[in-house]
């Protein structure tokens, strides 16, 4: 089976799903000649031509405008934000117009879109290219919100969400584009963990939305993560010697509820760890829904890991971000509560 890098995998989706539905079109600013700035849209406008692949204007709005009427008219826009940080401009219309479209119009339209962003840390890019901003999207009804892993599961899960009926923001953790990433370094090493993750199929498949992936099966504690955060929380594991259920969430929106239930039932503990700023981030949500359904269950409370509630200079990235040493007491003090 192919090895790819995330990258690599995603070109491939964007590639698979052109060639299969005309109606698939992809733009954004510098994604057709150029490539994207990630590279991940390279090859595709020397492929299929200036009508399916082309540049967009320095407009975020107006890429995500655009889109949403292309959507609304039968195509299937597969649309690039440069960085997740840039996303804000086009908030409102992600909020007022994509996310509304089918119930303003009671099922007369759909708006099958897909928002690509490369999300979080991993280039040393400060307060303005290193933002994790799941949350304001997992508030939105309407929305799908997927973050992947691994290689695999970006394909898979790409593929599904250009062929989802309804919008979905894709978001693409930056330090897992280009290789491997074992939690315990700030850069790509080699080889892939125990899961292989960097094989990929050719062709053709789909990763459901909706449905999380058990990254390590244990029975002391139960460990939530998504992203990069998958890796962090596996290399705290392997510190601490700590029996841990790893769930890599995938989706967060709509989220696998009855995983994160049937493991936390199981083990008694829960750690949920993200990239984003603590206050109101996505573990909030995680730590209520655990606590609302797992309580008789629960030996300890729920802790939460995650970025600082504070703007970060570029060069304190590594600090802000969690590592496995953060990530490690919070395995230990939740075992010892």
């Amino acid at each position: 089976m192919p090895r790819r890098t995330m990258i690599e995998a995603i070109r491939d989706a964007m590639d698979v799903s052109m060639g299969l539905d005309e109606r698939v079109v992809v733009f954004g600013e510098d994604v057709g000649f150029f490539g994207g700035v990630f590279r991940c849209t390279q090859g595709l406008q020397a492929k299929y031509g200036k009508t399916r692949c082309f540049d967009s204007p320095i407009s975020e709005s107006g890429i995500v405008g655009a889109a949403i009427g292309m959507a609304a008219y039968g195509l299937r826009p597969c649309v690039e934000v440069q960085f997740a940080d840039y996303v804000y401009p086009a908030y409102d219309q992600i909020v007022s117009e994509a996310a509304r479209l089918r119930y303003r119009s009671n099922g007369d339209f759909t708006c099958p879109l897909v928002v690509r962003m490369p999300t979080g840390g991993g280039i040393f890019g400060g307060q303005t290219h290193s933002q994790s901003p799941e949350a304001l999207f997992t508030h939105v009804s309407g929305l799908k919100v997927v973050v992947p892993s691994n290689p695999h599961d970006a394909k898979g899960l790409l593929i599904a969400a250009i062929e989802d009926p309804d919008p979905v923001i894709f978001l693409e953790p930056k330090r897992l584009y280009n290789g491997p990433f074992d939690g315990h370094h700030d850069r790509p090493v080699t080889p892939w963990s125990k899961h292989e993750l960097g094989e990929v199929p050719d062709g053709h498949f789909s990763t459901p939305l909706g449905k999380a992936a058990t990254r390590r099966d244990g029975g002391a504690l139960t460990v939530l993560a998504y992203g990069t955060m998958v890796y962090v929380a596996e290399a705290a594991v392997q510190e601490t010697g700590i029996d841990a259920d790893i769930i890599d969430l995938r989706t967060l929106l709509p989220l696998d509820l009855d995983a994160v239930v049937a493991s936390v039932k199981k083990t008694g503990r829960c750690v949920v760890v993200h990239e984003a700023t603590l206050t109101s981030g996505f573990g909030a949500e995680l730590a209520a829904l655990v606590q609302e359904h797992c309580f008789y269950h629960l030996e300890a409370p729920v802790a939460r890991v995650a970025g600082w509630d504070t703007p970060y200079p570029h060069a304190q990235e590594w600090d802000y971000f969690p590592g496995p040493a953060r990530v490690g007491r919070a395995l230990v003090e939740t075992m010892e509560a």
